[in-house]
């Protein structure tokens, strides 16, 4: 006799028959309705939240004031195109981000729909600003799979078979302490790599022909690692010297994640131009691209645009989200839920060898599982274990890192205290249970 499949079982079936194998699944977790830090899937199981949409959700799922923002701007109009009818949401927005994001005397910006969209605009901005064709990126960043996203993209398993790739782009190792310090201490470390920063004029591209570096200040799908903070400033100190953009992708980092409306606000640089989207429109597709006014003036007519940019339903949510982050003081909530994340995976990480790195700024916290305490030894199979056996035990949880090896924690930052330590206390445990296993 058949076993009966559940109504998860049987929507991931429907799945399988129409979508494409290409799109990405992380876990069989499904989604019947969601709110808060929980999500109840087709079975009417409520599961802890701790991916949110991969960031997407730092206000969480479904506030009230956005979802109202969103019905009420539905019902005004939904799309006129701001290339062909200009309304005042997008106006709006644009004024909210320079006031809480400003890069220098004299900031603007633009939106679009997604992270890559913005990624692709800002390049293109640099081009025009600097009238050079060469872009610097690092290793392990992920900034999107259009073309120059993908190309800037650095882990293989996301461009396989897409190529060409977009010319002119070039790339250093990322400053990454934990994997590659060797003897070195951090002050030596970032000495090093601030010298093969200085290098790369000599043997890797003409300086003279860089419109823009682009980095993550704290990589996303990389892993979480953070860049030194004597590295940044020495990024921004190069950039200075030879007239190049310095380009901040903050698109899994921003609107309250680190504890500040972008990671790069935790140091002591200002990027020229910043990318973002994610939890700027709570699940709505709204990205944008931030800079100084000169280079953001510098686009020939017509070269910026899209249909759909800046969607005004989309404006709405992302208004409405900025205001409830404001009225409920995410951003330091950001960092109260890092803190406690951060003090768990401690405890977990005295208790196993196999987590070999606990790291994070305010609440994007991550946790690293390595063979024989060895960095450059990536468990990328117990990592993904951990991922399946949480979904099954009422945790949604995702990985991260080239080699898959890195449980990331992306949790709505309206998660109360109670679900945080459940949510912790599910992921312990799974953790115990699978290494007891395998000892």
């Amino acid at each position: 006799m058949l076993k009966q499949l559940t109504k998860s079982e049987e929507l991931l079936e429907r799945r399988k028959k129409v979508v494409p194998n290409g799109v990405g699944i992380f876990n069989t977790v499904t989604a019947k309705k969601a709110k808060g830090a929980i999500i109840i899937d087709e079975d009417g199981r409520e599961l802890i939240d701790f991916a949110g949409g991969i960031g997407v959700v730092n206000a969480g799922h479904c506030p009230e004031t956005v979802v109202k923002a969103i019905q009420d701007q539905a019902e005004k109009y939904i799309h006129t195109s701001f290339n062909v009818v200009t309304y005042e949401p997008y106006i709006e927005l644009c004024e909210k981000l320079v006031e809480l994001l400003p890069h220098g005397e004299h900031t603007k910006a633009l939106l679009v729909s997604t992270g890559a969209e913005a990624v692709e605009n800002a390049i293109k901005l640099a081009r025009q600003a600097t009238k050079r064709q060469a872009v610097l990126c690092f290793t392990d960043a992920f900034h999107g799979r259009t073309l120059m996203a993908m190309t800037l993209t650095s882990k293989i398993d996301y461009k396989i078979n897409s190529g060409p790739y977009a010319p002119e782009v070039y790339r250093l190792p990322f400053p990454n302490f934990y994997r590659y310090h060797g003897n070195l201490d951090m002050d030596e470390f970032v000495e090093s790599e601030l010298t093969r920063l200085k290098e790369s004029a000599k043997n890797l591209v003409d300086p003279n022909n860089l419109a823009a570096i682009i980095i993550e200040p704290i990589q996303g799908e990389g892993g979480f690692y953070a860049v030194p903070e004597r590295y940044f400033e020495g990024l921004r100190e190069f950039c200075d010297e030879y007239g190049i953009i310095l380009i901040a992708d903050e698109i899994q980092s921003g609107f309250g994640r680190t504890g500040n409306w972008a990671s790069w606000q935790n140091y002591n640089v200002t990027p020229d131009i910043s990318t973002y989207a994610k939890s700027l429109g709570s699940g709505m597709p709204i990205a944008a691209v931030i800079g100084r006014a000169e280079i953001m003036d510098s686009a020939g007519p017509s070269t910026i645009g899209g249909t759909y940019i800046g969607n005004p339903v989309c404006c709405a949510a992302a208004l409405a989200t900025i205001q409830f982050m404001k009225d409920n003081n995410l951003n330091q909530r950001g960092m109260e839920v890092g803190k406690i994340v951060k003090e768990r995976f401690n405890a977990i990480q005295k208790k196993y060898k196999q987590v070999g790195d606990v790291r994070g700024m305010g609440a994007m916290v991550a946790m690293e599982f390595v063979k024989n305490n060895d960095p450059r030894q990536p468990d990328g199979e117990l990592c993904l274990q951990i991922v399946k056996n949480c979904a099954e035990n009422g945790l949604i949880i995702i990985n991260a890192g080239t080699f898959k090896n890195i449980i990331r924690i992306l949790c709505p930052l309206v998660i109360t205290d109670e679900q945080l330590n459940k949510g912790l206390d599910i992921l312990e445990n799974e953790i115990k249970n699978i290494i007891n296993k395998t000892i």
